[in-house]
């Protein structure tokens, strides 16, 4: 084993004592300096009742009934807030137009 002066938690073969390590008290991360979690959830054009639409011009070339059909689907989606809808949604906007089997 090496001789104690070796360990550089040694001096002169007597431990050196470790600094303080208290544990600092935690502040908040503003005044630490640390930028702060923004939500930008909270403004936005979805909390004025403006939804963006991605291809809101996609039914220029589409029959009338298919048009039709495509604004429907939307005011579903945005009336009940989804993304998207499965095939029991599409099949109560497509009997809200008054198609039946």
């Amino acid at each position: 084993m090496p001789p104690a002066s070796e360990f550089p938690s040694c001096e002169n073969g007597r431990p050196v004592p470790l600094p303080d390590e208290t544990p600092q008290p935690l502040t908040a991360a503003s005044e630490q300096g640390v930028p702060v979690f923004v939500d930008r959830r909270e403004g936005g054009a979805s909390r004025l009742g403006v939804e963006r639409r991605q291809f809101a011009n996609s039914y220029e070339e589409l029959s009338p009934d298919a048009r039709e059909l495509g604004r429907a689907i939307d005011e579903y989606k945005f009336l009940h807030h989804r993304r998207f809808i499965n095939y029991e949604e599409l099949l109560t906007v497509i009997r809200s137009l008054g198609y039946h089997k």
